[in-house]
């Protein structure tokens, strides 16, 4: 919103220059940011927080990283850059791997349950009462809670989702998850066409969108495209969930905080990468997929994931993230300097 430099409009002015064909590009990678962020909550649910992460964020880097290497006109270092993306492919067969140990170990676990566990229909049901011990000072059952990575949790834990995800094959999570990596992809180089304009489709004298302005569409397009699909979604569910109402989802605030937070964090992420692109150049930006080294945190330590797997799934997960964490500091190595 500064002073207005050579080569440099500040933000309003930009609002009103001939500038639609680099807009455009930048609402495209918004629209495919909003629906890779809504197609990766369902992966999440299907696949799990640490593989989805980490096979979405390397299929972003394979394929995005490499269209911004050419965008950018190869300010990158090849030598580099290209070793880097080969060790996020390797992380993605191994995702791939692991998700599928870790589906066998559960169906395991599952197998071994006795009668009790399931209900008349033959579908899998967790007993409230099995379990449970009657409190002498109150004289009430107090149910002991199920531990993670246990027949009884995943069951517990079934019962408590929206998305089952037990009767669920392991190539419906996985394909998700792949798309889901394939929109993410997309959404930097388009951001970098926006801002530099390669193809040359701005008339004479007409300077390149600045970072903000280019991000400023490319949110608002993001926004919008996110409001309508998960209003569709409401009325018209997928995966057999049931349907709802926008005046119910107004009705219930349950989580609503933490969603908003989610989203203000995607989108001060998202610029901070978008100004470092700018800069050292988009292919190098896209290091900030390391984010799976976080969420895998969150997913191992609080939601309990992968407790009690077999030592297979534990071989494949280490290797997985060593790979990952290898990948992303070759990535970080090839950054450059744009001119």
């Amino acid at each position: 919103m500064g002073d207005a430099k050579p080569g440099m409009p500040n933000f309003l002015t930009q609002l009103h220059q001939d500038n639609w064909p680099c807009v455009l590009f930048a609402m495209v990678g918004g629209v495919v940011l909003s629906i890779g962020n809504l197609s990766t909550q369902y992966a999440w649910a299907l696949v799990g927080l640490s593989v989805v992460e980490v096979v979405g964020s390397s299929i972003t880097v394979v394929i995005g990283t490499t269209l911004n290497y050419f965008l950018d006109d190869k300010i990158n270092k090849a030598d580099n850059l290209f070793p880097g993306v080969a060790c996020f492919l390797i992380a993605v067969i191994l995702g791939s791997l692991v998700h599928s140990s870790n589906a066998s170990d559960n169906k395991k676990k599952l197998s071994y349950l006795s009668s009790g566990f399931e209900d008349k229909a033959g579908k899998i049901a967790f007993d409230s009462n099995k379990g449970a011990s009657v409190d002498p000072e109150k004289g009430r059952q107090t149910k002991e809670v199920a531990q993670f990575g246990t027949a009884e949790y995943l069951i517990e834990l079934e019962n408590k989702r929206s998305i089952k995800v037990l009767d669920k094959g392991i190539w419906l999570g996985l394909t998700i998850t792949f798309f889901s990596g394939i929109c993410f992809s997309m959404f930097s180089p388009a951001f970098n066409l926006a801002t530099n304009d390669q193809f040359h489709l701005l008339q004479k004298g007409i300077p390149h969108l600045m970072v903000y302005t280019a991000f400023f569409y490319f949110s608002a397009c993001c926004f919008v495209v996110a409001i309508v699909l998960n209003i569709i979604f409401l009325y018209y569910p997928i995966l057999n969930l049931p349907k709802s109402s926008f005046k119910a989802y107004l009705a219930d605030s349950e989580g609503r905080g933490w969603a908003l937070l989610a989203g203000f964090l995607c989108g001060f992420g998202n610029g901070l990468q978008f100004m470092g692109g700018q800069a050292a150049g988009y292919a190098a930006a896209d290091a900030v997929q390391a984010l799976p080294l976080v969420s895998t945190f969150w997913a191992i330590l609080l939601f309990g994931e992968y407790r009690k797997s077999s030592r297979r799934t534990y071989v494949l997960l280490v290797s997985m993230l060593l790979m990952f964490i290898v990948a992303v500091g070759i990535l970080m190595a090839s950054s450059g300097h744009r001119k």
